[in-house]
C-alpha cells in the first residue's frame, strides 16, 4: 500500500474521530448534561477499546491489516450517524461506544501497518509522517466540527461527518498492495506467553508512559470545551483554540526526527511532558479565546511529540511478529485511563470547578516526566 494512501486514511478518520469528540461535549451540553454527565460519555469512548484492543492487535498480526481497517471506519461512519438519527444522550452514549470500539480496530491495525512499510530505517520517518497526518486531523477536525455546529447544528452536524470515513473504507476496498496477508508467527514466537509483553520492564514502562500523554491529550480535547462554554465563547472559538493544538503537533512533528536523532527518544519524551505541564497549569487563569489559542499551541508543541515518539518505541521494542499485539495492549491500557479520568474529573470539576481539573493534570504530566527521569533506562 502507498505510504501517501495510508496518509490519506489516517488524516480523514482522525478529523472524524476528533470532530465526535467536540460534537459529544457541546451536544451534550446542549441536551442539559452535567459535567459528571459528559465525563461518563467520553470514558464510554474508551470502554471496549479497553477490553478488545489487545485481541484486535492479534488479528492485526494473525490476519493482516485490510479488513479490520475496512471494519473500524465503516462502524465509525455508523457510529457518527446514531446521535443524527436520535436527538437524546442515549443516542450519544450508544455513538461514544460504537465510534470508540470501531476507531480502536481501525487504528491498531493502521498503526501495525505504518511499522511495516519498508525498511526498519524508514520506520521513523513513516512513524514521524503518521504523526504529521494524525496532527492535521487533529486541527481540521475539531475547528470543522465547531463551525458545522454554528452554520447547521449539533445533529446535522454528526451527518456530514458520518460520510467522512466511507472514503478510507473505499481505499482499502479497492489497494492492491501490502495490509492484506497474514503473518505468520514462529514456532518460539507463538510459544510465548501474552503477558511476557508486560513482563519486559523497558517495554512496560514505555507503556505506562504512553498512558500518561495520551490520557492528557483526552483530558484536553474533553475538558477545553466544557471551559470554553464556561466562559461564554462560541462553538466556533471552542473549534479554533482546539485545532491550534493541532497546528503546533503539526510543525513539532516536522522536526522530530531530526530532534530524536539529537537528543535521543526518551529526552524528547520527557521535555515534551514538562511543556504540557506547564501549559495545563496556566489554562484555568486565563479566560480570552487568543489566550487560551496560545496555550493551545504550546501544549500542541508538548503532546505533538509524545504519540509518535511512544509509537515508535513500542513497535521496536515488541517481541518479533508480536507489533500489533503491543500496540493493542498500548491502547487497552490507554483506554483504561481514558475510562477512570474523565469520570473522576468530570465528578471533580462538578464538586470543585474547572480549574482543578487542569491543575491536577498539570502535575501528573510533571511527576511522570521526573519519573521516566529518574529511571533512566529507556533505551532509544
Amino acid at each position: 500500500m502507498w505510504i501517501y494512501a495510508v496518509l490519506l486514511i489516517v488524516l480523514i478518520n482522525m478529523a472524524t474521530f476528533r470532530a465526535s469528540k467536540v460534537l459529544i461535549s457541546l451536544y451534550a451540553i446542549e441536551l442539559g448534561a452535567p459535567q459528571v454527565l459528559i465525563g461518563v460519555l467520553v470514558a464510554l469512548y474508551a470502554l471496549f477499546p479497553m477490553l478488545l484492543a489487545l485481541h484486535a492487535g492479534r488479528l492485526s498480526d494473525r490476519l493482516g491489516m485490510r479488513l479490520p481497517m475496512i471494519v473500524g471506519s465503516l462502524g465509525l461512519a455508523g457510529g457518527m450517524l446514531v446521535p443524527y438519527l436520535f436527538s437524546s444522550l442515549t443516542a450519544l452514549c450508544a455513538s461514544a461506544m460504537l465510534i470508540g470500539v470501531f476507531h480502536m480496530m481501525y487504528n491498531v491495525s493502521v498503526q501495525n501497518l505504518v511499522g511495516s512499510l519498508g525498511s526498519p530505517e524508514m520506520r521513523t520517518r513513516n512513524f514521524s509522517n503518521y504523526a504529521l497526518a494524525m496532527a492535521c486531523g487533529s486541527f481540521i477536525g475539531p475547528m470543522s466540527a465547531g463551525f458545522a455546529i454554528d452554520w447547521v447544528g449539533h445533529a446535522s452536524s454528526y451527518r456530514y461527518f458520518a460520510a467522512l470515513p466511507l472514503v478510507p473504507a473505499v481505499i482499502m476496498a479497492l489497494a492492491r498492495e501490502g495490509g492484506s496477508g497474514r503473518r505468520l508467527k514462529s514456532e518460539d514466537e507463538q510459544a510465548v506467553l501474552s503477558t511476557s509483553l508486560l513482563a519486559n520492564p523497558v517495554l512496560r514502562r514505555t507503556l505506562i508512559a504512553s498512558a500518561v500523554a495520551t490520557t492528557a491529550q483526552d483530558l484536553f480535547q474533553f475538558y477545553m470545551p466544557i471551559y470554553g462554554h464556561f466562559i461564554g465563547l462560541s462553538a466556533s472559538a471552542i473549534g479554533v483554540v482546539l485545532a491550534m493544538s493541532g497546528i503546533a503537533a503539526f510543525v513539532v512533528r516536522i522536526a522530530l526526527p531530526a530532534m530524536v536523532r539529537r537528543w535521543g527518544a526518551d529526552a524528547v519524551f520527557n521535555a515534551s511532558l514538562y511543556v504540557s505541564s506547564v501549559a495545563f497549569l496556566a489554562f484555568p487563569l486565563v479566560s480570552s479565546a487568543p489566550w487560551l489559542a496560545a496555550l493551545a499551541l504550546v501544549l500542541g508543541l508538548g503532546m505533538g511529540c509524545a504519540q509518535p515518539v511512544t509509537l515508535m518505541l513500542i513497535f521496536s521494542r515488541a517481541p518479533q511478529g508480536r507489533s500489533g499485539e503491543a500496540l493493542g495492549m498500548r491502547i487497552t491500557i490507554n483506554q483504561f485511563m481514558h475510562i477512570v479520568v474523565p469520570i473522576l474529573f468530570g465528578s471533580l470539576g462538578t464538586v470543585l470547578g474547572v480549574a482543578p481539573v487542569f491543575f491536577i493534570n498539570s502535575l501528573v504530566l510533571a511527576g511522570g516526566g521526573w519519573l521516566n527521569r529518574t529511571r533512566g533506562d529507556l533505551p532509544e
